[in-house]
């Protein structure tokens, strides 16, 4: 049986994953504070949205903020994944 070798990972690949960290942690970020702040009922999208009705409502920002926690999720979990990166050496 041949003996397996851990895959060698390219700095590019090492770098793209902790882009997608960076990436994920920041709209998440974003996507939970920006429902509550004032600017939320001044931009684009609420005078598209508006005549719904659903902009202001409470719900539908918890529901954004949700998003927002489950991409901080992610971006954790990502975190954990990129120890795949991590050398390992054989002590024998």
């Amino acid at each position: 049986m041949p003996d397996p070798t851990p895959r060698r990972y390219s700095a590019a690949e090492k770098m793209l994953g902790l882009a997608a960290v960076i990436f994920s942690f920041g709209i998440g970020f974003f996507l939970m504070l920006f429902p509550w702040l004032e600017e939320w009922n001044s931009n684009y999208f609420s005078a598209m949205i508006e005549p719904v009705g659903v902009w202001g409502n409470a719900y539908f920002r918890g529901a954004v903020s949700g998003v927002g926690v489950i991409n901080i999720y992610i971006s954790f979990l990502e975190v954990f994944r990129l120890r795949r990166f991590a050398e390992t050496s054989d002590p024998e």
